[in-house]
């Protein structure tokens, strides 16, 4: 992402009279703002972005991309409540780390992985920044749905890349950003913004607000290659037995029917 988006001023609320109040951009507001939301607003559980599953109808029960982790050290980029960290627990893996920007997500992570018998290395810090994680150390990174908070992909694939061992491994899973393009306009799907733009934006949940930017899968895949890794497998079709099981209609599944909602990369480092 260049200077240029990341320093744009945007809307991010409005005053009393109505009149837009606006920021100069910067990654000290996006994570001052998603920091506060996840601390004050942050779910509990948000079954479709935690392992086993990637994103809505993609999970890694059907897709296998980790394999067995037995014995093996695993570090989660955005571990929110610690669900995803408790199922790489309960399938042996040796070590488990986790770097978060809220510290109530940290304290809920603790606290649930305690109540399963776990523990885990937990980091309060953005994953752009130097936190004290090991280089060279980890066999796999992993990040469900948390990796397009970053303000600098290349950085933190670069950071990602340190953490990994030679022939290591880092998967994530984010957004689709076609899916963060298109909204429904009287039973039809309508383009409400341009694929092409990168730009930092204001997103209301759940009576806070979020700051999010959409990128091209073009930027995931160059800046991947620009850190030293090498794409294994890219997953963005739904499960059509996922689908099927829930008997869904919601206008995520009719989106999911005719376009990809989440995407999923495998990459090994060089």
């Amino acid at each position: 992402m260049d200077k240029k988006s990341v320093n744009r001023t945007i809307i991010i609320g409005a005053g009393e009279d109505g009149v837009a109040i606006s920021a100069d951009m910067d990654k000290n507001v996006v994570h001052k703002t998603n920091s506060f939301y996840w601390d004050t607003k942050g779910n509990d559980f948000l079954r479709p972005i935690v392992l086993p599953y990637y994103g809505m109808f993609v999970s890694e029960e059907k897709c296998q991309l980790f394999g067995d982790i037995s014995r093996k050290k695993l570090l989660e980029i955005g571990c929110g409540n610690g669900q995803s960290l408790q199922y790489q627990g309960e399938r042996n893996a040796s070590e488990l780390w986790a770097v978060d920007i809220s510290e109530r997500q940290i304290e809920k992570a603790a606290q649930h992985l305690k109540s399963c018998g776990l523990s885990a290395r937990l980091i309060c810090s953005p994953m752009e920044e130097e936190c004290g994680i090991p280089t060279d150390y980890f066999d796999y990174v992993y990040s469900i749905y948390a990796i397009g908070w970053t303000t600098d992909l290349e950085g933190t694939f670069c950071r990602i890349a340190s953490y990994l061992k030679k022939d290591g491994v880092f998967i994530f899973s984010w957004s689709h950003p076609i899916h963060r393009c298109v909204a429904e306009d009287n039973d039809r799907f309508v383009f409400k913004k341009s694929y092409f733009d990168e730009d930092w934006y204001p997103v209301a949940v759940d009576e806070g607000e979020l700051l999010l930017a959409d990128r091209k899968l073009s930027t995931y895949v160059n800046a991947l290659s620009k850190t030293g890794f090498l794409i294994e497998q890219m997953i963005e079709q739904t499960d059509d037995e996922i689908m099927q099981s829930r008997d869904d209609n919601s206008d995520m599944a009719l989106r999911a029917k005719i376009l990809p909602v989440t995407f999923v990369i495998k990459a090994r480092k060089l």
